[in-house]
């Protein structure tokens, strides 16, 4: 197979040529079809973890694609578009009648997935792929016309030079005999054609019952997000508990899908488009991160463990009985603790050292209309009121209990909440 060796990061050209013969596919005529270029694995074990192993190069370079298109350089190229998740992907539209070169840059070596890195490694070899695809009648490019590929090596500059170097050293070694069996080195490469990515073209088109990622265009470097309503953590799915957002061992196949939506992990759910809800539970902490990456991977562990957030403080508030029903059991009881009332508290958890926190958390303990609390004030010495600042909260003591009550605002409207 023909190796095309390449610098990392340099531009080169794929002419985009129409091979028909005359007669053949009439009804492109006239019309635009839609390619799709890929850097994909030519090792078929390294194609069966492609997703992993595209999650670590992402975690080891955030922000960088694998590929990307040179914009300023393509001729003829139209609408094209990049996905955030798919880094080793553009497509764009263009007019088989006219010129069209698109300009593709690779940003990754080919050591980059070698298990060991100590300098020497051989490189594992990669494939650029281009699936075409002509309009259907609803408008979709999704109809299959013709696929083609060719292996390659990316290398530094450097790096590429020396590979020459000893190939050609190499080379000038062997007997004509043996030279017969190697093919020439060329300027040019034709892709061979191959049979269509497997992926295509549902990874770029929404006809799954789970939504897909939504492309956008590269000239403005903006990039849509899937639907809010499918990817907001508040978003209701159906069929796994509301109240706790747990997933149960029970849930079927689909709700098992809203669950990974329901908790924004919607780049995995083609991943485990088979697996139910006992399936994704027997999965271990490292089964997880080797799967989605250290980051994603610890993540939806904790999101399937239903690990809440550890508070950083936390207080027990009780809301201090009226003075009247006080006196009448201090008298009813003569000082006797028996008949006294019982002081039930709430634990509130404090994610955040903040006076805004306070109040907001005790307005959701003791069902207050947050709207009505205008001030928070915490009682001092000889019974003066002291405004709760963020600082006076930075400073309480974990696990503090306070009594409150609440007094009328000066205005009429609302209320303040003291704290004893």
């Amino acid at each position: 197979d023909t190796t095309f060796f390449l610098f990392k990061g340099q531009s080169y050209e794929i002419r985009m040529l129409d091979n028909r013969k005359a007669g053949d596919i009439p009804e492109i005529n006239g019309k635009l079809v839609k390619s799709i270029i890929r850097v994909v694995f030519h090792d078929r074990r390294l194609q069966y973890t492609e997703h992993q192993q595209l999650e670590g190069w992402k975690w080891n370079r955030p922000g960088d694609r694998l590929l990307d298109l040179d914009i300023p350089m393509s001729v003829g190229v139209i609408d094209i578009k990049t996905n955030p998740s798919q880094l080793n992907a553009v497509e764009f539209l263009w007019d088989p009648t006219k010129c069209t070169s698109a300009f593709i840059q690779v940003h990754c070596i080919s050591t980059e997935f070698t298990p060991r890195k100590h300098g020497g490694e051989k490189g594992v070899p990669f494939r650029i792929q281009v699936d075409t695809f002509k309009q259907t009648e609803n408008g979709e490019y999704t109809d299959h016309l013709h696929s083609a590929s060719c292996q390659i090596k990316v290398f530094k500059p450097k790096g590429a030079d020396r590979k020459q170097k000893t190939d050609r050293e190499k080379m000038e070694k062997r007997t004509a005999h043996e030279k017969e069996k190697y093919q020439p080195s060329y300027d040019t490469t034709v892709l061979t054609e191959c049979s269509p990515w497997p992926d295509t073209p549902t990874t770029f088109v929404n006809n799954s019952p789970t939504p897909a990622p939504t492309f956008t265009s590269a000239q403005h470097n903006t990039y849509s997000v899937p639907d809010s309503n499918s990817s907001s953590p508040n978003h209701q799915g159906d069929g796994t508990s509301q109240g706790s957002g747990e997933l149960h061992p029970s849930a079927t196949i689909q709700e098992t899908q809203q669950w990974l939506l329901k908790h924004r992990f919607s780049t995995y759910t083609r991943l485990f488009s088979n697996f139910s809800g006992a399936d994704l539970l027997k999965l271990t902490r490292e089964d997880l991160v080797q799967i989605c990456g250290p980051a994603d991977g610890i993540r939806l562990y904790n999101a399937l463990k239903s690990r809440s957030v550890r508070p950083r403080l936390t207080i027990y508030v009780c809301q201090e009985p009226l003075r009247s029903m006080q006196l009448e059991r201090q008298e009813a009881g003569n000082g006797d603790s028996s008949n006294g009332a019982i002081y039930v508290y709430h634990a509130i958890y404090l994610e955040e050292m903040a006076a805004s926190e306070v109040t907001r958390k005790l307005a959701l303990a003791f069902n207050i209309p947050l709207h009505q609390i205008n001030q928070v004030y915490r009682q001092g010495p000889t019974g003066i009121h002291i405004l709760v600042s963020d600082q006076m909260v930075q400073n309480f003591q974990d696990e503090s209990c306070f009594l409150f009550t609440t007094i009328k605002a000066e205005n009429g409207e609302g209320f303040h909440i003291i704290l004893k």
